[in-house]
């Protein structure tokens, strides 16, 4: 087990410098979880979106490493995780992050998810919140209807009779070259398929978060910028003027980039500085 003085350490090359990690895994929850450190400072866990990968983040991982220490994970049957034996949920995802934070005795990282990802960095923020420094919600709906009504045609479509058509796309491609059993990309569509088909409204978990929350969304996102809006009213924000001290602003913030799609988010150019400016403000 590594401590959080170890994690800075071993972020850092002899001379201090920034150097990439190489991949480790945590034996947590009955998981074996992957992760990679990235940068050294305050800890960040980085969560990718549904069938994506820690590679997911493009160049905003580097940025957001620039000044924090990146712990960036692969979930559950994705990427070079591989799967276990239980559905795949966001509830049961969140409590491998609550086991790792533990395992890596990480003293309250910042806990930033897109999409899928955000699920979980919401659910673990729902359930352990003493374990949570800051919050990032990226592109994630909080209710099943806030989804656009062609997001459903979409959904309904995941599932292990799509693997073979699925196979000609990027996003197996690098399933592929990561997992350590490329044959379970079907039961990877199923298992997420499923989770598409549960109907959840978290409104009641939302408005009694304790951590402050960034809530990130694109306005061309796969949910309309309304959406966003109304998380975030439930969060105390929108409610007032914010004064000309900033007296009347809420604790959480909200942030919609233009001409951002949902699949287009995680290296949207955009989204790092907006992170990163939430995450460093002060009295957070």
């Amino acid at each position: 087990m590594s401590s959080s003085t170890e994690l800075d350490r071993d972020a850092k090359g002899a001379g201090g410098d920034e150097v990439r990690h190489e991949g480790q895994y945590a034996d947590v929850n009955g998981i074996k979880l992957y992760y990679e450190i990235h940068g050294a400072g305050r800890p960040l866990i980085l969560l990718h979106g549904g069938l994506g990968s820690i590679e997911m983040f493009g160049p905003n991982l580097p940025a957001l490493a620039e000044g924090h220490r990146v712990i960036a994970v692969d979930l559950q049957g994705h990427g070079r995780t591989a799967d276990i034996d239980r559905p795949i949920t966001v509830q049961l995802m969140g409590e491998d992050i609550a086991a790792l934070i533990k395992h890596l005795r990480l003293e309250r990282p910042d806990l930033v998810g897109y999409s899928l990802g955000g699920g979980v960095a919401f659910w673990t923020a729902v359930r352990h919140p003493e374990l949570v420094g800051k919050l990032v919600l990226i592109s994630t709906p909080f209710r099943r209807n806030g989804f656009y009504p062609d997001i459903f045609n979409q959904q309904a479509q995941v599932g292990p009779e799509a693997a073979e058509m699925m196979k000609q796309t990027p996003m197996y491609q690098q399933y592929a070259s990561l997992a350590p059993r490329p044959e379970d990309w079907p039961k990877l569509l199923g298992k997420i398929g499923e989770s598409m088909k549960q109907d959840f409204d978290f409104s009641k978990e939302v408005a009694g978060l304790k951590p402050t929350t960034l809530i990130v969304a694109g306005d061309a996102d796969i949910f309309p910028p309304a959406h966003a809006v109304e998380m975030f009213g439930l969060l105390g924000g929108g409610k007032r003027d914010g004064g000309w001290q900033g007296e009347g602003r809420p604790k959480s913030r909200l942030a919609i980039l233009p001409g951002v799609t949902h699949y287009a988010m995680g290296s949207a150019p955009a989204l790092a500085p907006t992170v990163i400016s939430f995450l460093d403000e002060r009295g957070g």
